[in-house]
């Protein structure tokens, strides 16, 4: 019985140690440094960022567990601190690595927002927005605020629903756009369901606020969905029209 007890843990142990033993040219650390990050796997990358690993498990193998358990790059980047922890081996130090990578990609998008008219960077107003409301797991409806050039003044997350639905308030809208003097506007929510596809309610919505906006002299951009790293663009979808 003592020697079927063992063999597994052997096994694990000997594992540990042919990783350790690895040349290091052939070490995901190196590669990088040396220009090949192309070639490391995002089990490697993620790996890289853990630094360790958590009892038998090396930081490779405990990153595809979490890859296999979030469903990939995109889900693993998408979880709050209490579904990253929940995760045996991941400590605090673990989680918070995990979620800065999450924002620094977010901040990177938000520079490109500031640098650019939006509708020359429509790709970063959507990818921002994804990292901006990925780890949501209710609705968050909200607006990207922009000035007679179209260029970023502000974004502000304005209303907060159940799993399924936000309950919006055109004169709140109204307000914040005077508030900032704003000429333009992009909105934004998140469908907690996993489909960004825009639904009958979220057409019903933009085009009661495209209403409502064009008495104040507010042009509606768009109204950008998303669900996880996926997105929708209204406008793109030819429900928002686009004027040149």
């Amino acid at each position: 019985m003592r020697q079927q007890a063992e063999g597994p843990r052997l096994s694990n142990l000997a594992h540990v140690a042919r990783l350790v033993e690895l040349p290091p040219e052939d070490r995901p650390r190196e590669r990088l440094l040396r220009g090949a990050a192309h070639s490391l796997s995002e089990a490697e990358l993620i790996a890289l960022v853990l630094r360790t690993g958590s009892g038998n498990r090396d930081a490779v193998t405990l990153a595809r567990t979490l890859l296999k358990r979030f469903g990939g790059l995109g889900g693993v980047l998408s979880q709050d601190a209490k579904e990253l922890a929940s995760v045996a081996g991941l400590g605090n130090a673990k989680v918070a690595a995990l979620m800065a990578i999450r924002e620094l990609l977010k901040r990177a998008e938000l520079d490109k927002l500031k640098s650019k008219p939006v509708l020359s960077t429509a790709a970063a107003v959507r990818r921002y927005v994804s990292l901006r409301l990925a780890h949501r797991r209710r609705e968050v409806f909200g607006v990207v605020l922009l000035n007679t050039r179209l260029h970023f003044i502000a974004v502000e997350d304005l209303f907060f629903g159940s799993v399924d639905r936000a309950s919006v308030y055109p004169r709140e809208v109204i307000k914040r756009a005077l508030h900032h003097n704003a000429a333009a506007v992009i909105f934004y929510h998140n469908h907690p369901s996993g489909d960004p596809k825009p639904s009958e309610h979220d057409r019903e919505i933009t085009e009661r606020l495209i209403k409502v906006l064009d008495e104040s002299d507010v042009r509606v951009v768009d109204h950008v969905v998303v669900a996880g790293f996926r997105q929708a663009s209204m406008a793109e979808l030819g429900m928002i029209e686009v004027a040149d």
